[in-house]
Parts: C-alpha cells; structure tokens; sequence
C-alpha cells in the first residue's frame, strides 16, 4: 500500500484551564492518501478543527506525530516549517473573518507569494493573480476591491484563491461553506472537487453536515470529544453506521419523504461530558441508551471489523 501523504501517531492537544485539562484532541490517529478526501464530522466542540490546525502546526502539539510524507514536521525549525508551509494551507469556514478588510483582493492573494518569496518578479505576482482568479471563477473586475464589497461566495473563492497561490499538495478545508447559502455551498463544493482532480489535491475536510461530507469524501472520521470514534469509507460509513454516536448522526439528516415512509429516529439524550480531566471509559456512554458497565471503566480503542471499518465501541462484535 503507498504511504500516506500525511498520518497523525497519537496525536495530543490538551489545553490549560483554572478547572484542569481540557482534552480538545485526544490521541487521534489518521490517514490522507494522496489525492484524496478524509471527511471529519462531529458536533460543535468535538475537536475538528483543533484536529486541523494541529497538521498545520498552527498550534503547539501535547504529544505525537503528525507525519508528512514519512517525515516527522513536528521537530522542524522555524525555517524548516517555512519550506514546509508551502505544502500545507488552510481555507477557513468564516469567508470574512478570514480575511484582512484593509487589503484589496489582489493583496491578499500575494500576500503568500510575498511571504514565501516564491515569486520575486512584480509582472509574474499579478499574472499568477489573474490566473488564480479565473481559476476560482472571480472575474478580473474584482481585483481591487475590498471583501466587504463581495458576497459570502466571492469571499470564499479569495479565501481558495490564497490557497492556492503557493501551489501546495495538502489543503485543510475548516467548513468552507458552512457560512454561505445553500446554492453558493454545491458551487463550491464543485469548485473543490475539481481543482482536486486537476491538481492531485489532498484535502480533510471538516464539517458537522454529513451530507456535504458524504458528496466530497472518500473517507470519514467521526469524532466525538476529542475522540475519533468511527472511521471508514464513505460509502461504507453510510450503508453500515456501527458506533451509536455514527447511528444518531446519520439518523438527524432530513429525509425528502413523507407520512409512514419516514423511519423511526434515534434521539441522542443526556448531557455533553466535559472533555476537562475526562474519566476513563467510553466518553458517548453518559449519552448512549445500551452502555454497558465496561463502557464506563476503560477507553475503547479503535478495531477493525473489516472493509477498513474501524470502531471504537465495545457493542461492536
């Protein structure tokens, strides 16, 4: 099997409370082929996209490895990491916030281009610009205009646009289109699918939709405070959801059907844990109607049931 463009061994993030330690990312290990889409899916919190900035090494690291193309970044210099950062961007969800409202559009797709020093010559920066904007469908009249003059959709293209601009193999996709309306979400949606194919893209794409994660992924993690609790092919993950967490996911997507056609829905009751000084155990198991007593004294780990299908729950047999 080829190696991994990128994988996490144990990956850690705990951050610093006056209550103890917050566990925002616990012992995560994943893996993204080259070429390919790994959807993160979970609710509000559960650590996505701290997940995120962790492979980018825009935050500090508690414990483990994110390893990119066999290569440990988490030892590289400043220096280093500079080289490397060439190879890794990020598009984040909010299309405004991300962006400097001081700097016209054109500024901010240089702006890595300046940064990096990839492109030294001035004519070459704004011919890379215009052909970055005709890419990301934004037309040549925008270029000296400010993100508060453009809509959310445009604003996001700048936001794929300065990805872009330093022509790197891996993009985090922090919910890029959970801000927009719904027509302006499958327009981007398909805008990042196809620069994946005509680019060789490697993307993880972060969401709580699962019907936007199942249109773009090949492969899905579940997490759930900190945890990842679930993780297989999409098409697998829909067609035989085992964890309860997964289950009442999939079960709270709207069904176009009506009357008796519509199934009976699994409710996920009871209060979030705290992912602060966790106890052992499963951390679903406050939450979920068949926990056992194992579930409330040991971690469950992650097993293999087949067809790459990995689960974390001990009703799995």
């Amino acid at each position: 099997m080829n190696v991994p463009l990128i994988r996490t061994n144990g990956l850690k993030k705990y951050f610093k409370t006056p209550m103890g330690e917050l566990h925002a990312v616990d012992n995560v290990n994943i893996s993204i082929q080259k070429g390919q889409t790994l959807g993160i899916v979970g609710e509000s919190g559960c650590g996505k996209s701290t997940l995120g900035r962790l492979l980018l090494r825009l935050l500090d690291v508690t414990e483990g490895e994110v390893l990119y193309e066999n290569e440990n970044i988490i030892a590289y210099n400043k220096n280093k990491m500079m080289e490397m950062r060439k190879k890794m961007q990020m598009i984040f969800q909010d299309p405004y916030a991300s962006l400097n409202p001081r700097m016209t559009l054109s500024e901010i797709i240089l702006e890595p281009m300046k940064v990096c020093k990839t492109i030294q010559d001035k004519n070459e920066m704004f011919e890379k610009v215009y052909d970055l904007m005709k890419i990301v469908g934004l037309d040549e009249r925008y270029v000296n205009t400010y993100p508060h003059e453009l809509d959310g959709g445009r604003r996001q293209r700048i936001g794929i646009a300065r990805a872009l601009a330093l022509d790197p193999q891996f993009i985090v996709c922090d919910e890029p289109v959970s801000a927009l309306d719904i027509s302006i979400q499958a327009q981007i949606l398909n805008l990042l699918m196809d620069l994946q194919e005509e680019r060789g893209l490697t993307y993880m794409f972060i969401t709580h939709d699962l019907s936007v994660v199942k249109h773009i992924s090949d492969e899905i993690a579940v997490m759930y405070l900190g945890q990842c609790v679930e993780k297989a092919p999409s098409e697998e993950l829909f067609k035989n959801p085992m964890h309860p967490y997964t289950k009442a996911l999939l079960d709270s997507i709207p069904l176009p059907k009506l009357g008796k056609e519509n199934k009976l829905k699994e409710v996920i009751k009871g209060e979030v844990t705290s992912p602060i000084n966790p106890k052992p155990g499963c951390r679903f198991a406050a939450r979920c109607s068949r926990a056992m007593k194992i579930c409330t004294q040991k971690d469950p780990k992650l097993k293999d049931y087949g067809n790459e299908h990995f689960v974390a729950c001990y009703l799995c047999k």
